[in-house]
């Protein structure tokens, strides 16, 4: 989780997140919201995807990514946890 929690601090990396909740997407269609090389982009995928934020798949000569929603929930259903009840304890 605290790779999830790491990958989540960058504002590029969120805003990716935010695209690829719409659709999923390839490298060069999430370069093209940018004003960043693509190489810069790669970067920033390859975090996520250690994060297990996100998960690729080749389709033909393209590599798809999409947002891994259980990796999403889990990092969620921690911060939903810490503002509970006053006294719980939020799992690690």
């Amino acid at each position: 989780m605290n790779d999830a929690f790491k990958a989540l601090s960058d504002p590029t990396r969120r805003k990716i997140l935010q695209l690829l909740k719409d659709r999923d997407m390839s490298a060069g269609e999430i370069a093209d919201h940018f004003d960043i090389s693509k190489p810069s982009i790669s970067h920033h995928l390859s975090i996520l995807k250690q994060a297990q934020l996100v998960q690729d798949e080749r389709q033909g000569q393209s590599i798809i990514y999409s947002l891994n929603m259980s990796v999403m929930q889990e990092a969620m259903s921690w911060f939903l946890g810490m503002i509970g009840t006053k006294g719980e304890t939020p799992n690690d």
